[in-house]
Order: structure tokens, then C-alpha cells, then sequence
């Protein structure tokens, strides 16, 4: 959650060769996440799997086959799809997407807030809803929604307030973008993947143009909800986006957002 004031979360600066976690083999070739030792400890792995909703400790269940660590680039560039091994380690990861709560409601106290896949979820609902735009790939939209924060899987999510540089964030979050693709094995999965995130990132085409509205979109339909439900007054998220939509369906949604607000 970038837009408006947020909370800190992970802001210590680090080299990130050690930011990306990684795997390793214990006696009974099950797999342990290790963190680097200065994360909070909410995001430190346990020893055994998660079994509790709202658990982010991650630990993937042991392989019945022995299986080794993820592979290395060199090994696994030439398969066409991940294994089953490195497709279960890096769907484990991406559990702490479910598990790790949006930053910016948590310092404005927001009651039981949203995670960071609830938001990327809607947001992939809102591509796959809008209406048809000349030039616009719409199944390219859905994939770019679900996978453009999927980076904070590990460096969580970093906030204006946490006094870390634009550019450094985003390094951080590509070198762990680039764990995560040596995770799920190489090959086509992950280099489409990587390229969803980057053309995002890089905000290249009109499709992450798109995505990017529905990311404040869906940011300001949010914070309306908790206004309406929590009785709060979230006025710096709406005010965060004033200005920044690129495109007509960002604009026209947003709209209806504040028309519906003003209104209650």
C-alpha cells in the first residue's frame, strides 16, 4: 500500500542479498523457510507448518520423496513447468500474501483489515469485470492485478512513512521478486511472471496503466467501506489518489466512489 500515510512495517535498511529467504534441508529433507535475523518476529518461520487461520509462519510440509532444495536457474531454466516440489515451496510463500496485513489500515487502527491478497484479489475482479477498452488485453490485466505486489510475499509492505526511498524499494522488491522466481524453478512460468511485474512496475503499457487505477480504485472503495462499517474517517487515502488516475475506467470509478461517499 504505497498511496497516503501507512505504517512501518519492514524498513531497516539491509543488504538484500540476505533479505530473500531461502531454503533448507533438515534430516528428514522437510524444507524450512530462514528469515534474515533482523525480521519482526511475526514473520520469523516456525519448525512445523502453519496450522491456524491468520498464521504467516511458513514451513512447508515435508516431501515424502526427499525431494532436494529449489532448484538453481542452471538446473530448472530448461523445464517447461515448475515441479511439484518447487510449485508447493513457492505457493507457501506466497501464503504470507494472505497472512500479512495491508499497512496503512493498520496504523489507522482499522479493525480486522484487509490483507495484502485480499486487495489483489478484488483488484483481479475488477479487471475481469470492466468493460471492454480498445487495445486493452483484458486476461493480461487479471494476471498483472494478482501478481503486482506479489514481491511483499517477502519484504512485506513497505510504506511512505517508513523512510524508505522510491528506488529502494523497488530494488528490494525486485531482488525478492527474483527469489521468488529461482523458487518456483525458472522457465516460462516465472519469466511471465517477472515480466507482469516489471511492465507494472515500470508502468509501460496501457494495461498496467489500467491495473494501476484499479490499485487506488480499489485502495479508496476500501477505505469507504471502513467509513461506512467502522465509523472512520479515512479522508488521506482519498486524498492520495487525487489527480493520479491515467485512464477513463480509473477515472469513472473513482467517481462513482466519491459521488457514493458524499452521499452517506
Amino acid at each position: 500500500m504505497w498511496s497516503g500515510s501507512r505504517a512501518l512495517i519492514l524498513c531497516r535498511p539491509s543488504p538484500l542479498a540476505f533479505l530473500a529467504p531461502t531454503f533448507i534441508p533438515s534430516s528428514t529433507h522437510s524444507r524450512r523457510l530462514r528469515l534474515p535475523p533482523w525480521a519482526p518476529s511475526r514473520l520469523m518461520a516456525s519448525t512445523s507448518p502453519p496450522s491456524v487461520a491468520g498464521s504467516d509462519a511458513i514451513d512447508p510440509q515435508s516431501h515424502d520423496n526427499g525431494a532436494p532444495p529449489a532448484r538453481s536457474p542452471s538446473s530448472s531454466s530448461t523445464s517447461p513447468s515448475p515441479s511439484a516440489a518447487s510449485a508447493v515451496d513457492f505457493l507457501t510463500l506466497c501464503h504470507r500474501l494472505k497472512a500479512t496485513k495491508r499497512a496503512g489500515w493498520v496504523k489507522r487502527e482499522v479493525k480486522d483489515p484487509e490483507s495484502i491478497a485480499d486487495h489483489m484479489y478484488r483488484m483481479g475482479i475488477m479487471a475481469l469485470i470492466a468493460s471492454d477498452m480498445p487495445g486493452i488485453d483484458r486476461d493480461r490485466c487479471v494476471k498483472m492485478a494478482i501478481v503486482h505486489d506479489i514481491a511483499e510475499a517477502i519484504v512485506g509492505d513497505i510504506t511512505p512513512t517508513d523512510g524508505v526511498p522510491k528506488l529502494e524499494k523497488s530494488r528490494r522488491e525486485r531482488e525478492a521478486l527474483d527469489h521468488m522466481c529461482k523458487l518456483l524453478g525458472g522457465g516460462p512460468r516465472a519469466k511471465e511472471l517477472e515480466s507482469l511485474w516489471m511492465e507494472y512496475e515500470e508502468n509501460s503499457t496501457p494495461e498496467a496503466k489500467v491495473v494501476k487505477d484499479f490499485d487506488k480504485v480499489e485502495m479508496i472503495l476500501q477505505a469507504l467501506e471502513y467509513e461506512t462499517e467502522q465509523g472512520k474517517d479515512l479522508e488521506e487515502f482519498f486524498q492520495s489518489t487525487v489527480g493520479k488516475f491515467q485512464t477513463d475506467v480509473g477515472k469513472a470509478w473513482a467517481l462513482e466512489i466519491a459521488s457514493r461517499r458524499k452521499q452517506r
